[in-house]
């Protein structure tokens, strides 16, 4: 947890659930590996909101972990982040939605490194709440530009949030490939 004593700003949440979320993730084997499914999701995320960057982020202690992303560029990038950047630690510890139509017009998020370092200007976020009740990380897409996102916006990302997750239990179930529950072979990482 990070505080800045002089504008008395609680600037990353504090998370109770990060060492049970990391518990989970292992089981499910998520959160340590790209895999091209979620890189395809988040490619038709960032085509339907029309924002430029676009993720499917996983949340351990320490990191975020893009295992789905779509840049301007594609789906080449960086994959990990200090979980005290960007804004998807909010929207997990508080399960709900985050939308930001231009970050600056709020103090506690104006002064986060991805403003000054990226350029990011919005943002538009979910959490993916699975069937234990944890919230594992987040789909969010970001924009250089302030943007609009209203209700549509809101309504989008909550829709694929929900179709992800439903995509994550039907793995789990053996109903979808590509999923190994992680119990049974804890030190494969496919």
């Amino acid at each position: 947890m990070r505080y800045d004593p002089i504008a008395r700003l609680l600037l990353t949440p504090v998370d109770q659930e990060a060492p049970d979320r990391v518990l989970r993730l292992r089981r499910l084997g998520l959160g340590e590996r790209s895999e091209p499914a979620f890189d395809a999701f988040a490619q038709q995320l960032a085509q339907m909101t029309g924002a430029p960057y676009a993720m499917v982020n996983f949340i351990d202690e320490n990191r975020q972990f893009f295992a789905g992303l779509h840049t301007a560029r594609g789906t080449g990038g960086e994959r990990f982040m200090a979980r005290d950047h960007g804004y998807c630690p909010y929207v997990v510890v508080r399960r709900k939605a985050l939308v930001l139509e231009d970050v600056r017009d709020f103090p506690r998020f104006a002064g986060n490194p991805l403003v000054d370092e990226i350029g990011i200007r919005s943002y538009l976020g979910a959490p993916l709440i699975d069937r234990t009740g944890l919230a594992l990380g987040t789909v969010c897409v970001v924009d250089t530009e302030p943007r609009r996102w209203g209700r549509t916006g809101l309504d989008t990302i909550k829709s694929f949030a929900a179709e992800l997750m439903s995509q994550i239990r039907r793995r789990e179930d053996g109903l979808l490939p590509g999923f190994q529950d992680r119990r049974e072979a804890p030190h494969v990482l496919e």
